[in-house]
């Protein structure tokens, strides 16, 4: 099976892609392109799918810039190859040949492009990194490298959406803390549970920041199991574990 890389017109002429498990060498419940290095998967066929998405993105694997992932505000300026993988959840650069990489399974995939000065980014964002301000730091870090604000594009990829996405009232109490306005992305689900609109509050925090658009693409991991991982759906399963989707911009 091919890979499947969905893009968005918002971010050409730029190099990108969100990657749905479909054309990877992995299996059982990992089953596809899963590219997380910290799953429990056979890390020889994890290195495959990275392999195939490094070539489909015309750069070698060395050249797949990662983090260590964790739920922040945190961001990485970028310069060249790294072996290592700091704990972040974004990164930026200014260099040509590099292709940023977030890994996520329900989680927001963010890819960002500011096309005149030539600047990028990447940030996971989850409930936490989103509420905490990883959007808004990435325009900081790649206005730090030359960007505008006014300039800057960025979408959302394939994430979990509010019909999937039940919580608790203790999570509304969060949100309610940072503004009062934020009931408007909950819903009400069954007896005091709640639905939360992760995209539409992505895409809230990246506007009022001042960015010059933003989009979701509008696809649901956690909805869609033949294309895209889940960690939701992979709980509600009761499996052991699950893959990570890759979402990858370069210059």
């Amino acid at each position: 099976m091919t890979l499947e890389i969905l893009t968005s017109d918002l971010l050409s002429p730029v190099r990108h892609g969100f990657f749905s498990r479909r054309g990877g060498a992995s299996s059982g419940i990992f089953a596809g392109l899963n590219c997380g290095q910290g799953s429990s998967d056979q890390s020889g066929a994890v290195a495959v799918n990275r392999a195939r998405v490094a070539d489909a993105m015309e750069v070698s694997p060395t050249e797949l810039v990662g983090v260590h992932q964790y739920h922040s505000a945190d961001v990485l300026t970028v310069t060249g190859p790294r072996e290592d993988k700091p704990k972040a959840d974004a990164l930026v650069t200014a260099t040509p040949g590099l292709a940023l990489t977030i890994l996520t399974a329900d989680c927001q995939p963010v890819l960002f492009a500011d096309r005149n000065a030539r600047v990028i980014g990447a940030a996971h964002a989850g409930w936490r990194g989103a509420l905490d301000g990883v959007l808004e730091a990435t325009l900081d870090a790649m206005e730090a490298l030359g960007a505008r604000r006014a300039d800057t594009v960025a979408v959302i990829g394939p994430t979990i959406s509010q019909g999937a996405y039940e919580v608790g009232p203790e999570f509304l109490d969060d949100f309610m803390l940072e503004d009062s306005g934020n009931t408007r992305f909950f819903a009400n689900g069954n007896g005091d549970r709640m639905l939360f609109d992760l995209p539409g509050y992505g895409l809230h925090r990246l506007r009022r920041a001042g960015i010059g658009q933003a989009e979701w693409t509008r696809h649901c991991t956690y909805s869609d199991a033949e294309r895209f991982y889940s960690y939701r759906r992979t709980t509600h399963a009761g499996e052991a574990d699950y893959g990570r989707l890759i979402s990858v911009i370069r210059l």
